[in-house]
């Protein structure tokens, strides 16, 4: 009996000095970098994610150094900065919406993300009834929301609203007056921005909001000039 015990207590004594052995070793900086990697997989905030994945990066090539895994080192390696560049993108396109939504509703921050369309005098852009797909930004030229008798402008901003219209329908027929060139960004680019940072989205809806709102002040002008005009 006494030699079975010695042996389990050898045993025992043998498998805590392994275990113990292994978890101090290289391999430990391994387990937490691959808990970490599955732990972004569970993460929807893509900020979080990205900075998640950095840390993980940084163990992944601490692991790599320690156990001369080079295949590993050189993965991470190249994803370290790429997921750094990837998450200041992200932290950056925050600012400029935020700065958007809080001043002049200008829409440069979402220009890296369009593309551009060249259009002839008289062409209709879209019509009202069709569905709206797209946001498009006026650089050069002159257009009209028709039914509204706006003219549109370099600078301009037209169709965000369909955006979150229930319908998703325009309620506009817009015309190009004036040959020139418009930047469009597609309602789906826009919703995969949305979906991948919620801070983003949060800060488009108040860009929208406030163009909206600006929106019915032009109108109640308007309706109240031809009001006072026909009173006159």
């Amino acid at each position: 009996m006494s030699s079975i015990s010695e042996i389990l207590s050898v045993s025992g004594s043998t498998a805590t000095d392994h275990l113990y052995g292994f978890m101090t070793s290289g391999d430990a900086f391994g387990y937490l970098a691959a808990a970490l990697t599955i732990t972004t997989y569970s993460m929807r905030n893509m900020i979080p994610l990205r900075a998640v994945g950095i840390v993980a990066n940084c163990i992944f090539i601490a692991y790599g150094i320690l156990t001369s895994s080079y295949p590993q080192l050189l993965l991470h390696s190249v994803l370290l900065p790429l997921n750094s560049f990837r998450l200041l993108q992200m932290m950056r396109l925050i600012t400029k919406v935020k700065v958007a939504s809080e001043g002049d509703l200008s829409m440069e921050w979402i220009k890296s993300f369009t593309t551009s369309h060249h259009y002839t005098s008289g062409a209709t852009i879209f019509a009202k009834g069709d569905i709206a797909d797209a946001i498009f930004f006026v650089m050069s030229g002159n257009y009209r929301l028709v039914e509204l008798g706006l003219n549109i402008r370099p600078g301009d901003i037209v169709g965000e609203l369909g955006l979150v219209s229930p319908c998703n329908a325009r309620s506009q027929t817009f015309k190009c007056t004036e040959a020139g060139e418009m930047l469009v960004v597609s309602y789906a680019q826009v919703e995969q921005l949305y979906f991948q940072n919620p801070t983003f989205g949060f800060f488009f809806l108040r860009l929208v909001t406030k163009r909206l709102l600006e929106n019915q002040g032009t109108l109640e002008k308007q309706i109240k000039h031809l009001t006072e005009i026909n009173r006159s």
